[in-house]
């Protein structure tokens, strides 16, 4: 194979070469350096020619001898090889000069160039280093600034800019910096910038949490004038239409009929909650959320509790409401805002809390009250206070039980208030009719006692001036009344609850009034009484008043703020029945007095000689004073039946005791004649009068007197007649009328009539004998 054959330089070709170089170009600002490389490649080449000349050189000198040798036998061919190789070697010595001389040139020009662009080289290194640092310097830079800018960012309060800074210092790529030590302790720091910014929006927070404390009392009180605006606005409509009374502000039906769209008292307090969100946020962010919801209850607590002490002027209670209620606005916007920062649970316990502190407050402060309108105004405002709540869905059961509370003792010193005023009324009455001069006191009477709708026409018919049968005990307490119920419903005015217990609170309140104030009153006040006409004018009150709770019953559901609510039932109208009894039975009393008076001048003889045709004197005196008191009286006609009855069974109990009383020790059948003629005389005198059907009440005497002048004693002792006939005759009576009987005739000089006085105590001991049970 044949050998690749190597390049031959001539001396021509690189003078070519280095004329066609330009190391210095005059119109070029940068040398040209690259041009010298193919050159001196091509030197190097010449070079390692050379010596390979050289060493062929000394092959050839080597050989010379060997040639001379050789030559000798081939001395023409030699003669023209030595020849050849002498032009060569000559070509040779040439080109080895031209190449050295060469090699000292480009060495020289090389060497500057050597040492320019190393000093070039030097210069760009520097460069870069310089361009490095000042890279580096200005990315420090722009890290220290977003750090200070992260300080100012704090003061300017945009913490969440801040922490977004920060992440993103974080986040940063890696780059040479990373790997710095300046960069390493920047990293380090991030956690203490990040607290700052978590101090710094904490105590935005907490400023702003005093902030709301502040505005608590004008948020609450923005917040009840404008539900008090729309109570007000609702209660006009009701006026307007009935059937909307049964719902009251805040309801279901007064918000779907409310067209007014009710302005935010959040916004019209200028309340911002951008604080609370943006602490939200950056603890959010942070990782520490459940910390920011422990201290926040835990400040809204202490808040809470600073709100009021375990005591309440009740001057101040509006304020206090206003407060809580404020405070409870917030705590609804901030849980319905925040998506799950607050719950409700949390805000419950606040409630609760406060709710049960305020209850127990009011009722201490309310221990020492005894004024009822200072227990209304408690409760309008707690009630301002509970509607207004509802309207942020705050539960008001308790609030609503202690409404209740209040209304027990307002009740209580409601009742105390009237009792005393009934009491005056009765004690100062003068038991007379009144009497309607004017048309407007006609008017007043009709509005404001309840009678029966018949009396009230009469009434309204009446010709001016005329006396109704009642006294101004009557009227006056028909218009206490209607101030005493309008004061109970007046309290439970937008109450929404427990309409029944209520109406059944009302009753027993009610009755107990009518009967201890009034009924009872009046009774301890005609028992002293001896005068006819007084006590007349309380039974004519007592029935007015029976018919006043009839219509009480109908009449008081009509004074009620709502149709809500239950039946009411009086009991008092047995006690105003009552006390018309006591009245009648204290005319009994005085009418019985009297006829005792007329008893105390009677002059009976028990054992006369003889019997008497016309009745005692004292009868006429009496029965002529009893038709005139009885007739008298100003009471229905069955009143006076009864009065009557009374007198008479007076009368004959007086008659019966000289009969059968231990007083008379003895009598004969004259005497018992004698009474049997004043019997009758009395009986006729009722007939005479219409009043034949009392006669009765003389039943007794007059067949126990004709059991013992007409000797039926014996028919008396048989079970079946005694029953039959004589079932108004008490044994224990016949047998001491027989004895008395019997005393008389045993004193009688007639031995007929000792005898007759011997069958008569025989006929008492009989009688005594054969009943021994029987009572008197």
């Amino acid at each position: 194979m044949a050998q690749k054959r190597r390049v031959q330089y001539t001396q021509e070709s690189i003078d070519q070469q280095l004329s066609q170089i330009h190391l210095l170009d005059a119109s070029s600002t940068t040398e040209n350096l690259e041009q010298l490389g193919p050159v001196i490649k091509q030197i190097h080449a010449q070079k390692q020619q050379e010596a390979f000349l050289r060493t062929l050189k000394s092959l050839i000198d080597a050989k010379d001898a060997e040639i001379e040798r050789i030559c000798g036998d081939n001395y023409q061919d030699f003669v023209s090889s030595v020849a050849t190789l002498v032009t060569v070697r000559s070509y040779t010595r040439n080109l080895h000069d031209k190449i050295t001389s060469l090699d000292g040139a480009v060495s020289q020009v090389g060497q500057s160039m050597v040492t320019k662009k190393k000093a070039l080289m030097q210069s760009k290194k520097t460069a870069a280093h310089l361009d490095e640092a000042i890279d580096t310097l200005q990315s420090c830079l722009r890290i220290l600034d977003l750090v200070n800018r992260v300080g100012e960012m704090i003061k300017e309060g945009k913490y969440w800019s801040a922490l977004r800074t920060l992440d993103d210092i974080q986040s940063m790529p890696p780059t040479s910096l990373s790997q710095t030590p300046f960069f390493a302790h920047l990293l380090s720091s991030l956690p203490s910038l990040r607290a700052q910014v978590k101090d710094a929006v904490t105590a935005s927070m907490k400023s702003w949490l005093l902030e709301i404390r502040n505005v608590s009392g004008k948020l609450g009180q923005l917040a009840m004038e404008a539900m008090d605006t729309r109570a007000r606005r609702w209660k006009q409509r009701c006026e307007r239409d009935p059937l909307l009374r049964m719902s009251r502000p805040g309801s279901a039906v007064e918000m779907v009929t409310n067209e007014k769209i009710e302005y935010d008292v959040l916004e019209t307090a200028q309340v911002d909650f951008k604080p609370l969100y943006q602490c939200i946020h950056v603890y959010t962010a942070l990782d520490s959320l459940e910390e920011l919801q422990r201290s926040y209850q835990a400040d809204r607590k202490s808040q809470s509790t600073l709100i009021f002490s375990t005591t309440i002027p009740l001057s101040t209670l509006p304020a206090v409401t206003e407060q809580i209620a404020g405070f409870f606005i917030v705590e609804s916007q901030v849980l319905h805002s925040t998506r799950g920062f607050r719950s409700e649970r949390d805000i419950d316990e606040l409630w609760d809390g406060v709710i049960t502190r305020l209850g127990e407050a009011v009722k201490t402060s309310l221990d020492s009250q005894t004024d009822p309108e200072v227990f209304l105004k408690t409760k309008e405002t707690i009630l301002a206070f509970v509607t207004t709540l509802e309207n942020y869905s705050f539960a008001p059961q308790k609030l609503q039980k202690l409404i209740l509370v209040l209304f027990e003792k307002y009740v209580t010193f409601l009742e105390r208030k009237f009792s005393k005023t009934f009491e005056t009324i009765v004690d100062e009455d003068d038991l007379t009719s009144i009497q309607v001069s004017t048309r407007a006191d006609r008017d007043t009477l009709l509005a404001t006692c309840w009678l029966r709708t018949q009396e009230k026409a009469d009434f309204a018919n009446q010709p001016l001036p005329f006396c109704p049968p009642f006294s101004q005990t009557f009227t006056l307490c028909c218009s206490e009344i209607r101030v005493f119920a309008q004061k109970f419903y007046q309290f439970l005015e937008g109450v929404s609850q427990h309409h029944r217990d209520v109406d059944d609170m009302l009753s027993k309140t009610l009755d107990r009034l009518l009967t201890t104030s009034i009924s009872e009153r009046i009774a301890a006040r005609v028992a002293t009484s001896n005068n006819f006409s007084q006590i007349c004018q309380v039974i004519t009150n007592s029935q007015y008043f029976q018919t006043a709770c009839d219509e009480l019953e109908h009449g008081l559901p009509g004074l009620r703020p709502t149709q809500r609510g239950g039946t009411i039932t009086l009991t008092a109208k047995k006690s105003f029945d009552s006390a018309g009894a006591k009245a009648l039975d204290r005319i009994n009393t005085v009418i019985s007095s009297k006829l005792n008076d007329f008893f105390e001048l009677a002059e009976y003889e028990w054992t006369p000689n003889s019997r008497e045709g016309q009745p005692s004197m004292y009868l006429y005196e009496l029965v002529q004073w009893l038709t005139t008191v009885v007739d008298g009286l100003e009471v229905k006609d069955e009143y006076k039946d009864d009065a009557y009855g009374g007198a008479v069974r007076y009368v004959a109990e007086c008659l019966l005791d000289f009969l059968v009383g231990r007083n008379i020790p003895m009598i004969n059948e004259n005497a018992l004649s004698n009474i049997m003629v004043d019997i009758d005389f009395i009986e006729s005198e009722l007939r005479r009068n219409g009043r034949a059907h009392i006669v009765s009440a003389f039943d007794e005497i007059r067949t126990m007197v004709g059991i013992a002048l007409q000797d039926t004693v014996q028919e008396y002792l048989k079970p079946g007649v005694r029953h039959a006939s004589y079932a108004s005759v008490k044994p224990k009576r016949l047998s001491t009328l027989l004895d008395k009987l019997a005393k008389a005739a045993s004193q009688s000089r007639d031995p007929a009539e000792r005898e007759r006085g011997e069958r008569r105590r025989k006929e008492a001991e009989a009688v005594g004998r054969v009943f021994p049970g029987e009572s008197r």
